[in-house]
């Protein structure tokens, strides 16, 4: 039996708990929003269209802040055409996903939604095609209280209060060959900095992100970053991290080290972005903005192009269905966003709905819960106050895929009332024994021990299996004169919940 101990103490804080990390991302990108937000007709719709049962789960679910509308979808969208009377609004084409945009469900919809939700907008302007006159259009129609044009229109279209959006993401993974309109840094950087210095003309308090790396497997990631932020530095708040992960090849070993990766992508990022900094002599530093992370079977995709072969609206796309192993991969890279909120504020799942989302619907029918959704909801519910920096003293293995990985993985938050501790075992065959000083967090009892496991690491919630895995109380936690001990099934995702 594996065994592991960890030490923590409430002087050991990292930063503070961002609300902004337990993030989601909305895209127009198959049924995320029609037949999964929106759905006029749904027994659970309400007047405007959008699924209550949906609502219910996001609310469950936790998401604080939510990316929109995309994703490559923003790099072909005219905002224009996403508001005002919607028997008036054009239908176009979507050369991202090759799909048919109807434009049901546009901005001043959208942030509706986002009002049953409780969730804050984080919204993206295309600068891959079009570039900064309608950025500041869309921020004038958007924010502006009233009186001009646009937030006269704005008004007229009924919608009196400005959205007051405060993040604004300068468009999506400009390095991509894939994204219509992509750039080189040069280009893109100059076009980043001109945009951001127009907008925060307009309002100085807005925040900026910035495009970064696709990925850390692109050719020029590092030097995409470092090019950028040398033209925009002083414009901007944030550059972005996208990161998708997924087994390969039966190497689940590797897949559960996942997050060490998330940690190298970050390391880098913030280093470039310092580097830049310390050459501008600068005093601001720039903070990372997490806004795509997942686990996308995304090799499997690039596979199979069915879903392109026609123009279709809301084809079912990416509709990726989650092991238990997945979602132990999903609650280890949210711990790592936490264990790195000193420098990562801001973080989007990306999707929310059907598409590599946590959550699936059926045309019609019913709305539930993928493995995922589970350390997502339950780390957004228990995490708050400070994240604490764990000491790990645990076994290690090789990946072939990521190096020496620490077979138990853990992160802890405390505010002045409880504490929280999120822990994960990568073994693939073994309990492990783990033991937990929490005399430094002065905690005195456990109010909830939850596991998520399966004899089956492959099992999986489907429609007709909906609550075929979700999470468990771990009967084997106990608490005595500070010290916590407990079992974590192999290949699994724990929590603690501590006052």
């Amino acid at each position: 039996m594996p065994r592991a101990h960890i030490e923590l103490d409430r002087q050991a804080v990292i930063a503070p708990v961002r609300r902004r990390t337990f993030g989601s991302f909305v895209e127009h990108l198959g049924r995320c929003v029609y037949t999964g937000l929106y759905e006029p007709g749904h027994p659970s719709a309400n007047d405007e269209g959008f699924r209550m049962d949906v609502v219910e789960l996001v609310r469950e679910l936790g998401s604080t802040t939510i990316r929109y509308p995309g994703g490559n979808f923003v790099s072909g969208f005219r905002w224009e055409d996403s508001v005002g009377p919607r028997e008036k609004r054009p239908v176009r084409r979507d050369l991202a996903w090759r799909s048919i945009e109807s434009n049901q469900v546009g901005l001043d919809e959208f942030a509706r939604w986002l009002k049953l939700t409780g969730s804050e907008l984080m919204l993206a302007v295309n600068v891959a095609t079009r570039g900064i006159l309608p950025a500041l259009d869309l921020l004038e129609y958007a924010n502006h209280p009233s009186g001009t044009a646009l937030s006269d229109l704005r008004i007229a279209n009924g919608t009196p209060d400005p959205h007051n959006v405060r993040m604004w993401c300068l468009g999506n993974e400009m390095d991509g060959p894939w994204q219509t309109g992509f750039m080189t840094a040069d280009d893109y950087g100059k076009l980043a900095a001109r945009t951001a210095a127009a907008m925060k003309r307009a309002d100085k308090d807005l925040e900026l992100v910035v495009c970064g790396s696709s990925g850390s497997d692109m050719p020029t990631f590092g030097d995409w970053e470092r090019t950028v932020l040398e033209h925009a530095y002083d414009h901007v708040d944030y550059v972005s991290c996208h990161a998708y992960y997924q087994e390969h090849d039966g190497d689940l070993g590797s897949f559960l080290a996942s997050a060490t990766d998330m940690d190298y992508f970050i390391d880098t990022v913030v280093a470039t972005a310092d580097h830049v900094g310390h050459k501008k002599r600068s005093h601001k530093k720039i903070d990372v903005s997490f806004d795509e992370w997942n686990v996308w079977y995304l090799k499997e995709h690039q596979e199979s192009e069915e879903a392109y072969d026609e123009w279709r609206h809301a084809p079912r796309q990416l509709e990726d269905t989650y092991t238990v192993a997945d979602a132990v991969v999903v609650g280890n890279l949210l711990m790592t966003l936490l264990k790195r909120s000193d420098r990562v504020t801001s973080a989007s799942l990306a999707q929310l709905v059907n598409v590599i989302a946590p959550i699936m619907t059926e045309p019609g029918g019913p709305a539930w819960r993928q493995t995922t959704f589970y350390p997502f909801s339950i780390t957004s519910r228990l995490a708050s106050g400070e994240v604490i920096r764990p000491v790990i003293e645990a076994p290690v293995y090789e990946t072939a895929r990521h190096g020496e990985a620490s077979v138990i993985d853990a992160v802890a938050t405390a505010d002045e009332d409880r504490a929280a501790v999120f822990l994960v075992n990568r073994d693939l065959a073994e309990t492990a024994q783990v033991t937990i000083d929490v005399r430094g967090l002065g905690s005195s009892r456990i109010d909830e021990a939850v596991t998520l496991a399966d004899s089956d690491v492959y099992a999986k919630n489907t429609l007709d299996k909906q609550d075929r895995v979700t999470p468990a109380a771990n009967p084997s936690a106990t608490l005595a004169d500070g010290l916590l001990t407990i079992e974590l099934p192999p290949t699994s995702w724990t929590a603690i919940a501590l006052r």
